[in-house]
């Protein structure tokens, strides 16, 4: 386990970077919005993350515990893996990293904007949604690699909240360190540690598996 999961985190560095310098470019676009447009965004793409990041998380639990075994997925398990694998780790990367970033920078107008419980009716029923097409279609690859960058864009549009889009250049570096880890380390542990972790059984390779996840 954790040899994989160095290996994922390694295997991933580079397109988040590349993700990170995509959500900067992006800040430099957005410079001086106002703080309603920013809120506006983040819920745009915290929303969206949330919807891939079920999708990923459950999928990856569906195609090890069910599709190993040949055997009918448990599905209030399904769910809670699902569900607080998006939910809580999600809130964890487009919220609460950056706001301690906010915070450390000082940021006039920082706020955590927990999207769960300030936009319950909108974030909730996402996750929903990524778990019921994971029921029926599993898939991996292109989901994660989506909301790897709508993770990326939408802890962007929460710094951007906080600062009133009016960000002094020398606070960029910092601003993408903050961006890479906010990212990098949560979707990893969203996609790949979390729900492995309720396989279970000791051997947690599938051929099939193996062959879904990296396609």
């Amino acid at each position: 386990m954790f040899k994989r999961i160095f290996h994922e985190l390694k295997h991933h560095a580079p397109f988040t970077a590349f993700g990170a310098v995509t959500g900067i470019a992006f800040m430099i676009g957005f410079r001086g919005t106002p703080e309603s447009f920013s809120y506006k965004l983040f819920y745009l793409f915290h929303p969206l993350h949330v919807l891939l990041s079920a999708l990923v998380t459950a999928s990856m639990y569906k195609l090890y515990q069910c599709r190993q075994k040949n055997q009918k997925c448990n599905p209030v398990l399904l769910l809670l893996v699902g569900y607080f694998g998006s939910v809580g780790i999600a809130t964890l990367s487009d919220s609460l990293i950056p706001y301690l970033g906010e915070a450390l920078l000082k940021m006039p107008h920082r706020a955590p904007h927990i999207g769960f419980i300030e936009e319950w009716w909108l974030v909730n029923p996402m996750a929903l949604l990524g778990i019921l097409i994971a029921n029926f279609r599993p898939r991996t690859k292109l989901p994660h690699a989506g909301h790897v960058l709508l993770s990326t864009w939408a802890s962007l549009s929460h710094i951007l909240m906080a600062s009133c889009g009016i960000v002094s250049w020398f606070i960029y570096p910092a601003v993408f360190i903050f961006l890479f880890l906010a990212v990098w380390l949560p979707c990893c542990v969203s996609d790949i540690v979390f729900p492995l972790l309720f396989v279970r059984g000791a051997d947690k390779k599938c051929k099939f598996c193996e062959k879904e996840v990296t396609q």
